[in-house]
Formats: C-alpha cells, sequence, structure tokens
C-alpha cells in the first residue's frame, strides 16, 4: 500500500450505506476517511492516523457526484438561442443541427481541448462520473471520432447517431436511421459503451429508435433512451420494453408510464436544468419515488438546452421544483447515478472502492439546496475521468 491519506474532522460523511451510518445515505458524524492508492481504506470516527492528513474544518463530505447525462463534445454555443427563448420562442431541438455545422468542422485536437476543459469544470463542481454522448458529429466519421474522444478521457462513451437527422437527410429520415445502424454504428461501436436515441416528436419515432436500440443490443452496447421531454409519447414504454439502463427527461408521465417504470430495472433520469433553460414545466418527482421508480438527476450539460456543468443547481431545482426531499436530491445524483450507468462501485464510500469525495464549503448536506447558487465545492477528490490527457 502507497502513502495514506486521512481526511479528518469531517462534520457529516455521506456514505450511501444504511450499515455504515444513519438512515438511507447512511451519514456517519465526525468522521474521518482514509485513503490510499486511489481507494478508501477506512471509514471511521473522526482522528485516524496516516501519512498525511486533510482536515475539512468540520465540513460535510460526499460520494462524488455521478452525471450519467451530458454531451460535452461540442463546438461554439447558442447563447443567442437561449436569449430568444427566454424571450418566449419555444424550444424544439431543431439548433441541434447548428451545434452539428460547427462541430464537423472543429478539429479532433482543439475538440479534445474543449472537452477536457469541460471537464475540469464539473470536476470543480464536485462531479467525479461523467457519461459523454455523441450526436453533434452526425456522419461516420464525426461519430467514430467523437466515441473515441470519450472514451479516452475516461468517461462513460455514449453513442448517439439518432440525435436528429442531419440536413443532408432531410425528408429521408429512414435512411439515415439505416445509415446509424449500419456503417455509423460499425464505426462507433469499438468505442462506446452505450447507444442511445432521441425519441421525440421531431427526433425519432418509436419505431425509429427501436431499429436503433436493436442494433445498438445486436453489437454489445447498453442502452439508453431519451424520452417524453417535449410532451407525452411512446418513448418511456419503448426504454422499458426494451430494457434500457435509463430512460432521460421524462419531463412528461402518464401513469402508465410510471408504472412501467416501477415494475423495471430502468432508472428514470431527470434533467431539471433542461426544464429550466427551457421552460418546460418540471416534472412532479414526487409521483415516480413514491410508486417506487428508481431515479437519477444529471446535468445534461449542453450548448443548447442546458448550458450548466453544476449537479449542485440541479439538486436545488429537484428539492424546489420537483418535490425531492434534500436526501432524495443527493441519492439520485450519486446512487440513482451509478444505477443509470450500471455501476456499483461509484456513487457510494465504502471501503475498497473509489476514493471519490466531494467536500462541501458547509457543514451539512442541506445546504446544497438552502444556498442554492453559491459555490459550495471546497475540493474534490478522485475522480474516473483523465483531467490531465
Amino acid at each position: 500500500m502507497g502513502s495514506t491519506l486521512v481526511i479528518d474532522n469531517i462534520a457529516e460523511l455521506v456514505t450511501n450505506d444504511p450499515e455504515v451510518g444513519e438512515g438511507t445515505l447512511g451519514i456517519v458524524r465526525d468522521a474521518s476517511v482514509v485513503v490510499a492508492d486511489e481507494l478508501v481504506v477506512s471509514i471511521g470516527s473522526a482522528g485516524q492516523i496516516a501519512d498525511e492528513q486533510y482536515d475539512t474544518g468540520g465540513r460535510c463530505v460526499l460520494p462524488g457526484f455521478v452525471d450519467s447525462h451530458t454531451h460535452l463534445i461540442f463546438a461554439g454555443d447558442r447563447a443567442e438561442e437561449f436569449t430568444r427563448r427566454m424571450a418566449g420562442e419555444p424550444y424544439d431541438g431543431g439548433g441541434i443541427r447548428y451545434t452539428t455545422e460547427l462541430t464537423r468542422a472543429t478539429p479532433r485536437d482543439e475538440l479534445l481541448a474543449l472537452v477536457r476543459g469541460r471537464l475540469r469544470e464539473i470536476h470543480r463542481a464536485g462531479t467525479t462520473t461523467v457519461e459523454i454522448k455523441t450526436g453533434y458529429g452526425l456522419s461516420v466519421e464525426s461519430e467514430r471520432l467523437h466515441g473515441e474522444l470519450a472514451a479516452a478521457v475516461g468517461a462513460e462513451p455514449t453513442f448517439l447517431g439518432a440525435h436528429l437527422v442531419p440536413a443532408e437527410y432531410d425528408g429521408r429520415a429512414d435512411e439515415y436511421i439505416d445509415l446509424v445502424c449500419g456503417p455509423m454504428l460499425d464505426a462507433a461501436k469499438g468505442s462506446v459503451r452505450w447507444i442511445d436515441a432521441f425519441c421525440e416528436e421531431g427526433a425519432f419515432t418509436a419505431e425509429q429508435s427501436r431499429a436503433v436500440l436493436e442494433a445498438g443490443r445486436d453489437a454489445g452496447l447498453g442502452l439508453r433512451l431519451h424520452a417524453n421531454q417535449l410532451g407525452p409519447g411512446p418513448g418511456v414504454q419503448l426504454g422499458v420494453e426494451m430494457g434500457c439502463a435509463s430512460v432521460d427527461h421524462c419531463t412528461y408521465l402518464t401513469d402508465a408510464d410510471i408504472e412501467a417504470l416501477a415494475g423495471s430495472s430502468t432508472v428514470a433520469t431527470y434533467l431539471p436544468a433542461t426544464d429550466f433553460s427551457t421552460r418546460q414545466p418540471y416534472p412532479d418527482a414526487r409521483r415516480a419515488i413514491d410508486a417506487g421508480v428508481t431515479v437519477a438527476l444529471a446535468s445534461n450539460c449542453n450548448p443548447g438546452s442546458s448550458y450548466t456543468s453544476s449537479i449542485s443547481f440541479c439538486i436545488a431545482l429537484a428539492v424546489r421544483d420537483m418535490n425531492m426531499t434534500i436526501d432524495e436530491a443527493i441519492a439520485a445524483v450519486t446512487v440513482g447515478g451509478a444505477a443509470a450507468l450500471r455501476r456499483d462501485d461509484v456513487g457510494r464510500l465504502q471501503v475498497g472502492g473509489p476514493a471519490h469525495l466531494t467536500v462541501l464549503d458547509a457543514p451539512s448536506r442541506h445546504h446544497l439546496a438552502y444556498r442554492p447558487g453559491v459555490p459550495l465545492i471546497e475540493r474534490t477528490i478522485g475522480s474516473d475521468f483523465d483531467l490531465d490527457l
């Protein structure tokens, strides 16, 4: 074992292990954590001994946030579109084409530098595990490249060739789906773990989305799905039927959708910063939670509908506007996000597990909702992704 570090004098430690501490979040008070070789060696009372000491001074420590839905590979921004939307223009997803044009024209090294900068930003904001989708290339070569970039930086890489029909396939959506399921998937599958599709009016139908998911499954990829963002639709039911790890957005859920989710292993991933940015109504997460649905929260960081990397902001929105308790929201950005990625090693603090920790500049977890907009992340320790590549 290499040099050890004790993170000491923790006023409130969230472990997400009820056998270790209080309640469903497994809270240990007056705690310390010993780390070696990027793994948790010991969780115990304050005052444990190690080679080095980081005294938190009575702060709260949580597992690193798990952001299970992002679109970090893009060039440019859409600030003017956002401004028009705030003035009343509805969101329809059409700006994806604008971002695609800019991203296609950006050289690989420049894209990599942009992604690394965004990863540094989300790490400063407390995130230690991140999923990154392709989907702003929408050509065989660019989707291959973007999948390779997502994998190279240590993210959970997702192939999203079925993000929107690109301009050159206007009026030929089925032909484009054939491309996605054939040459494009063949080019991307060596780098990615997941496949996704945008099942929504104005994007892809349930039948087209099913074809994408089936092709991805046949290629050995895990399944994810954008669903029910702009209105009720078949996406959630399709995602459950196909055994998707998660269906994401879930802004509009019927009782039948919730019943289907509750009877499945599919996670409902809410993206409240998107509803903030698009002026969509906030979903009532209470309905899903009370029905027994596993829930996650993620940032959906992208240039059009949610240009934020702040999981803290998402927590505050969920507590304020989605009828979630602070503990439910914290679970949703840790163990919930991990479940959406089908992982049990992150989103919790356990002996032998990764030493991914978020230190708040606050004595308790409640401050994440109590002090919205304040930069409360004192320090982020560890991550899955590579900040120095």
